[in-house]
């Protein structure tokens, strides 16, 4: 034997159990903690733990989050590992691990939803790598379609037969129903369950209706069938990339760049309009594209060196390739651009619109969609022209963002938004909805509170993006790709911890 038997001598021996004294050894045990943060306050708050894991460096935890998922929200997300030294609530008397901060929405539009990220939090110490899968719960996806006949029911009209139908209510847990009311004559009814139903047609789903006027009054059951509905974070999973192009208008309106009472003014202490609009609505959008890479364009600006109007220019300067790394660099490029062009004239949105038109007309095969944000002073000049591309538009994977800034009158902007009254251009509807307007002063929070105004701004232009994202989807039976199969790590080389 080797050293083991020095540490221990011959009377350590137990002749009773015949045990021999082992060789002591520390072990970890690991705990994740979960933490979201508030909107408005930014206060973390724990939301939930894991299970404690025993003495490994890469626990696989069981225990999962549940958490509400809003594509239009930015929901912040901390992660803290600890490795666990007593049966102690208190997370200060067990030893931190690291940490790792994130969104929801960043795991979410990971490949397969799948986050790998290293863990942080301990200056000039490697902490290891932490997994973080999303699945969506699947309770409400189910659509049923069933067909009904009925026969000999009773003639309520004075004069001749009845003209009959039916009304659904679904049963509430508490035992009340939801009623949707009809103010008719009321023949009879029956009760059934989705389970009933969903046995098709037998002689169980031949129903007698209650009270019956002759004994034969009955209705049958003909066809049952259920559809699972894709969702908007089935197609994310199964790698839909969301494409986001902004566009800047840069006509005279908004006065001139260098006076504080101008809405592109450069305060070196707090974002403009246009850039308060442009983070609150690109930093939640950008979890979705996997470059990060954004094509910033402007409109009605003089362009040197000829200082010709354009309405499609790239805000860097470069027509070969307009595109932006990340948000800071659209930000970067519009406070370039403010400096190099004339700002000049009309308000032309036809020709942003086709430009993404025209990306989007490329892949129709659901792999991508186009997310336009137009950010805007002004009455729009060009309204036959923006009508007729938001028509062509609507039979692309696009939708399109206007945020109005200032204070001018926007109801042309209304009338695009088209949640009234459908767009229509030269006789012809769009066949859906695509454009969602909102003046940015409505969120400008009076405490001055504008992490609070963005928040709100992005919340509604975007809440109706996954409805449209799907009725261009279904619209074209665009089916989502099977999202890859689940990680599994190679002989579980590195540390790593699965959420």
């Amino acid at each position: 034997m080797d050293k083991l038997e020095d540490t221990s001598s011959v009377y350590d021996f137990d002749p009773i159990t015949g045990n021999i004294p082992a060789t002591k050894v520390e072990i970890t045990v690991s705990l994740c903690v979960l933490y979201t943060q508030g909107v408005e306050t930014k206060q973390w708050r724990e939301f939930g733990r894991t299970e404690v894991i025993d003495n490994t460096l890469n626990p696989d935890f069981v225990r999962k989050y549940i958490l509400d998922y809003f594509f239009e929200e930015k929901q912040n997300l901390r992660f803290d590992l600890y490795d666990v030294d007593s049966k102690s609530p208190d997370l200060s008397k067990h030893d931190f691990l690291g940490q790792m901060f994130c969104t929801l929405g960043e795991i979410v539009g990971s490949p397969a939803s799948r986050l790998e990220k290293p863990l942080g939090g301990i200056p000039g110490k490697k902490c290891g790598t932490i997994i973080l899968t999303a699945e969506e719960l699947s309770n409400c996806r189910d659509s049923g379609t069933m067909q009904f006949c009925a026969n000999k029911l009773d003639k309520k009209d004075f004069f001749g037969k009845s003209d009959p139908f039916m009304v659904f209510y679904r049963s509430n847990e508490d035992g009340t129903c939801c009623i949707c009311h009809v103010n008719h004559d009321f023949i009879g009814d029956f009760t059934t369950s989705y389970r009933e139903l969903a046995r098709g047609q037998s002689q169980f789903n031949v129903y007698e209706v209650i009270p019956a006027f002759s004994p034969f009054t009955c209705v049958t059951l003909l066809s049952f069938s259920v559809e699972s509905e894709f969702t908007f974070l089935d197609y994310i999973k199964g790698g839909t990339q969301i494409n986001f192009t902004v566009a800047i208008d840069f006509t005279a309106s908004n006065g001139n760049p260098s006076q504080s009472t101008s809405l592109h003014y450069m305060n070196p202490y707090q974002l403009n309009a246009y850039a308060m609009a442009l983070k609150a609505v690109g930093e939640i959008i950008q979890d979705y594209d996997s470059d990060k890479m954004f094509p910033a364009l402007g409109f009605g600006a003089k362009l040197p060196p000829d200082w010709r109007v354009s309405h499609e220019f790239p805000l860097n300067g470069n027509i070969e390739n307009p595109y932006c790394n990340g948000i800071e660099g659209i930000l970067e490029a519009y406070h370039q651009s403010l400096k190099t062009v004339q700002l000049y004239g009309p308000t032309n949105f036809a020709p942003v619109v086709n430009h993404v038109a025209r990306y989007a007309a490329a892949v129709q095969d659901g792999s991508q969609y186009f997310v336009l944000l137009i950010i805007t002073d002004g009455v729009i000049s060009d309204m036959a022209q923006t009508k007729e591309a938001i028509v062509n538009g609507a039979k692309l994977p696009m939708s399109i963002i206007i945020v109005g800034v200032g204070q001018a009158e926007f109801d042309a902007m209304v009338e695009l938004d088209g949640d009234d009254i459908r767009i229509s251009s030269r006789g012809k509807l769009a066949e859906r909805d695509i454009v969602q307007f909102v003046p940015f002063r409505d969120y400008m929070d009076r405490t001055g509170n504008h992490v609070l105004s963005m928040a709100r701004l992005a919340k509604d232009v975007l809440a109706e993006i996954p409805d449209q994202f799907i009725s261009y989807m279904k619209s074209r039976g665009i089916k989502p790709n099977p999202a890859p199969p689940p990680y599994t790590p190679p002989g579980h080389t590195h540390h790593h911890t699965q959420i």
